[in-house]
């Protein structure tokens, strides 16, 4: 996947594209929290997502069943991969001792990620 960097409005729409796997219009428009875009904002951040090649259609007559064209899950990885790259030197151990001091983990949640790393390392 091409480095692509979603606005909030397109995190927005993503996330109920993902959420649904398949929407219209009005599927989308009413799945929006408060205050809700008007159709014109949708349709254009659809436009231009789909320029992107992150969004696709079907067309059924004069309607679009719309769909993300990139998983979560992927989106998800380049965008962490991309955060350690630019703030942490590329550093996975940069990252996690940063991320380990700063957050204010609990004794559980450090066992939890340490068994999660041994689980890694054991294969």
């Amino acid at each position: 996947m091409n480095e692509i960097k979603l606005t909030n409005s397109e995190k927005t729409l993503m996330d109920i594209l993902w959420e649904k796997e398949k929407a219209f219009m009005k599927d989308i428009l009413e799945t929006y929290p408060e205050p809700k875009p008007a159709a014109t904002t949708v349709a254009t951040l659809l436009k231009r997502m789909q320029n992107k090649d992150l969004v696709g259609f079907t067309l059924y007559g004069n309607s679009r069943e719309y769909f993300p064209k990139v998983a979560k899950g992927e989106y998800f990885k380049e965008e962490m991969t991309s955060m350690i790259d630019r703030f942490f030197n590329s550093s996975v151990t940069q990252f996690a001792s940063f991320f380990t001091s700063n957050s204010k983990l609990t004794q559980k949640q450090l066992k939890e990620l340490r068994d999660i790393i041994d689980k890694e390392i054991k294969g």
